[in-house]
């Protein structure tokens, strides 16, 4: 059990723990024809982090990059958006992890990854800064440092260490299939961690891999009865569809004009762990009142998102969201 004054004297608002790589986002192809691509920074957790931080909130990175170009970019990329970078460990044997992006003409994208193996997934349990965590509010973290060792065993280690510090714990599943050896793999890690969650954001696709079925309502309803007490599910254009134990409501989207889809849900998690720190409440205050409001925030600074390219540099201004959900 969370106890409320553990919550509110935390120091940090959120800490996350996964991957950070370089999202090769396509830009016109070059006048010999060739494809064109710009260098942005990416990887789930940390977008999630820029969103918080461009709205105010304190957070840090864990993970693990390459003594290399890309590295050294995406550290002073963390940096310059005020994100604490003591947990970011450097490995000089492996490379920082790439993903080239194809989006088509509706902004929906497609990946090919280089992380064979990343950077990312070389963070191993030793490295890990259990002080970070214990110190937070939120511990998030997604299922990409799940898909191999020694990640996989940091990760469970700082789940551990953020439930025995009363440190509320937030998942994003986030589904790669390029990145596992094949489905039902993906599923039973995928699945492991969900005994250990507090609030869970999940996509409409990904859904029917944790529950076997394609029912929004229902999926959502199995998740709650595992014990987790928040399940948002993001299902673009409509919304997010918010489950807790008192029930569960639709919080339709935010008109908007995508530009790019990169970093949709991450923006929306941002801004939902965003709200629910400035709230100040502890999970056991916490209504689905409370989480479809964060829900709600998180839906609109979403919109902004989507309406520029890349995902950590599309990242809205916290004026730019309230004045947009006093519009709608």
């Amino acid at each position: 059990m969370h106890h409320i004054e553990e919550i509110q004297t935390k120091e940090r608002d959120i800490t996350a723990l996964g991957e950070i790589l370089i999202d090769y986002t396509p830009l016109p192809d070059s006048d010999a024809g060739m494809a064109v691509f710009e260098q942005n920074p990416g990887g789930a957790p940390a977008n999630v982090l820029a969103c918080a931080a461009r709205l105010g909130r304190s957070t840090a990175f864990i993970g693990k990059v390459g003594d290399d170009m890309q590295g050294r970019f995406l550290r002073a990329t963390l940096e310059r958006m005020g994100i604490d970078t003591r947990g970011l460990r450097v490995d000089e044997r492996y490379f920082t992890t790439l993903a080239f992006v194809r989006l088509t003409k509706q902004g929906e994208r497609s990946f090919s990854f280089a992380r064979k193996p990343g950077a990312d997934t070389q963070l191993a349990p030793q490295e890990l800064d259990r002080e970070l965590i214990a110190g937070s509010r939120v511990f998030h973290f997604g299922s990409l440092s799940l898909t191999d060792e020694p990640a996989r065993s940091a990760t469970w280690e700082a789940i551990e260490t953020a439930r025995r510090s009363g440190t509320i714990v937030a998942y994003d599943p986030n589904y790669r299939p390029l990145l596992w050896i094949n489905e039902t793999a993906a599923r039973a890690q995928m699945s492991h961690p969900l005994s250990s969650v507090d609030l869970l954001k999940v996509s409409d696709d990904e859904i029917a891999l944790l529950t076997g079925t394609d029912d929004l309502e229902r999926g959502a309803a199995m998740l709650v009865d595992q014990g987790i007490r928040c399940v948002a599910v993001t299902a673009g254009k409509r919304g997010a569809l918010v489950a807790a134990r008192e029930g569960m409501r639709l919080v339709p989207g935010c008109p908007t004009r995508p530009v790019d889809t990169t970093g949709a849900g991450d923006s929306f998690w941002g801004g939902f762990l965003s709200c629910l720190c400035e709230s100040g409440k502890g999970l056991e205050e916490l209504t689905l009142e409370d989480y479809c409001r964060f829900a709600r925030f998180g839906n609109v600074v979403a919109s902004l998102c989507v309406e520029k390219r890349g995902a950590m540099p599309a990242m809205p201004e916290r004026q730019a969201v309230l004045d947009r959900l006093a519009r709608s």
